[in-house]
C-alpha cells in the first residue's frame, strides 16, 4: 500500500487548493465523521480520515461543473500516489458519474458528505448556534423536514443503510464525531 500523507500535509494541501474556509471546514467535518465510522467498523482511521479531508479538493475548480467534480480531484490524488482505495472513494462520492460504491469507505464517504451539511445546518438553527446541545432526535427531526437544508441529499444520507447502520445510528456517530471537533469547526 502506498504511504499516506500526514493529516497536516493533507490540510495544508486542501487549504492551498480550496481557499473557502467553509468548504475547508466541511472537509474537516467529513474527515471526523469518517474517522468515527472507521473506528466503528475497525477500518484504517488514517486512510478514511484522509479521504474525508481530500474528497472535495477539486471543488474550487469544478464547483460550476458537476460532471468534472470528483474526477479532477481523484486524478490529482492518484498523481500524488495516494492509495487506490482512497482515490476511488473520492471519485465515486459524486453520484453524477454513476459509478458503483464498492467498499465500506466508498459508501461511508457518499453518506457522510451530505450528513456534515445537515448537522451544521441543524446547529445553526439551534438557539445556541453550537453543536454541543444537539442530540440525535433534533437532527432526525431536521432530516425529515424536506424544506430544511435542501442541499443535504437525504437519499445519500439514508444510503448509510448500505453500511448496515440505521439512520439513527449513522446520525449518532456523525453527530458525536462533529461534536468532538466543535472547536476546530468553529461550532
Amino acid at each position: 500500500m502506498p504511504e499516506l500523507m500526514s493529516r497536516d500535509e493533507a490540510v495544508k494541501l486542501l487549504k492551498e487548493k480550496l481557499p473557502n474556509k467553509n468548504l475547508v471546514n466541511h472537509c474537516i467535518a467529513v474527515e471526523k465523521i469518517l474517522i468515527a465510522l472507521a473506528h466503528h467498523f475497525g477500518e484504517d482511521e488514517q486512510l478514511w480520515g484522509l479521504a474525508g479531508i481530500l474528497h472535495d479538493i477539486d471543488y474550487a475548480e469544478t464547483a460550476k461543473d458537476p460532471e468534472r467534480h470528483s474526477m479532477i480531484g481523484a486524478d490529482y490524488l492518484q498523481s500524488l500516489g495516494l492509495p487506490e482505495e482512497l482515490v476511488y472513494a473520492v471519485r465515486v462520492h459524486n453520484e453524477v458519474h454513476g459509478l458503483p460504491r464498492k467498499s465500506l469507505l466508498d459508501k461511508a464517504l457518499f453518506s457522510a458528505d451530505p450528513l456534515s451539511g445537515l448537522i451544521v445546518a441543524a446547529a445553526l438553527i439551534h438557539p445556541a448556534k453550537k453543536l454541543a446541545p444537539l442530540d440525535v432526535a433534533f437532527v432526525v427531526k431536521r432530516f425529515h423536514e424536506k424544506s430544511f437544508a435542501r442541499g443535504a441529499n437525504r437519499e445519500a444520507i439514508a444510503a448509510s443503510s448500505e453500511l448496515g447502520l440505521s439512520l439513527e445510528e449513522f446520525l449518532a456517530i456523525g453527530l458525536a464525531a462533529m461534536q468532538e471537533a466543535a472547536e476546530e469547526l468553529g461550532l
